[in-house]
């Protein structure tokens, strides 16, 4: 066994582990391989672990990978610049970084005229760090209320980005998103089911997880560094 399986096991291991200690089903996880800086030979190693799904953060690096391996899942996790939408609409099954009603809006333009549906997540600043993107939470409401009258957008959930600390010193971000995500849940938009919370990375996966994270993305944590 390579070191990227017994890395993707081992995260496997600890995703389950988080989740039962919290009293969730480990399969309601789903752990995104951040390619990111990785070449095609750990891609393949990747999948031949058993996973199956894989986030880019560079539109460039995105399609390269796109189009090398079609048939897993790829999502778009890096900002997005309204001129790039074009490459992304219809080849990423989820973008996670939807951070302004403008953008979300150059989507839902793009993706009906080539006649898709694009899943996306809204990007949340909860922490409030001026290095972060992300739309306030105070704006996330109007954003999916918005949303409902968007034939080529399916919003299905958030995400955000913790700062660099402690995985302690930042659970507070992830159970600020993940409040957010409930009072919006709460709300039933019609046409419109949340059932995703994008959040943790390598460093506070295991809290993001115990706060309620249905998506994490790993990169060192698979790949090494």
């Amino acid at each position: 066994m390579g070191m990227i399986a017994e890395r993707y096991g081992a995260v496997r291991r600890a995703v389950a582990d988080a989740a039962d200690a919290a009293g969730r089903d480990p399969e309601g996880i789903r752990v995104v391989a951040v390619t990111k800086h990785v070449g095609v030979a750990e891609v393949q190693q990747a999948i031949a672990a058993g996973c199956d799904d894989f986030g880019e953060n560079r539109v460039q690096e995105f399609l390269g990978k796109y189009g090398l391996f079609p048939d897993v899942r790829w999502h778009f996790i890096g900002t997005l610049q309204s001129n790039k939408v074009k490459d992304v609409v219809g080849r990423a099954s989820l973008i996670h970084s939807v951070d302004s009603l403008p953008l979300l809006e150059r989507i839902d333009r793009v993706a009906q005229a080539r006649g898709v549906v694009q899943p996306v997540l809204l990007q949340v600043n909860v922490s409030g760090e001026a290095t972060k993107h992300g739309m306030e939470p105070d704006r996330v409401e109007e954003c999916v209320r918005t949303s409902a009258d968007m034939p080529g957008v399916d919003v299905r959930g958030l995400m955000t980005i913790a700062p660099l600390a402690r995985p302690a010193d930042v659970r507070w971000v992830f159970r600020g998103l993940a409040e957010l995500f409930a009072s919006l849940r709460a709300m039933r938009f019609n046409g419109i089911e949340l059932t995703e919370l994008s959040m943790g990375m390598t460093n506070d996966y295991r809290v993001a997880i115990e706060e309620g994270a249905t998506i994490v993305r790993l990169g060192t944590a698979i790949f090494g560094r």
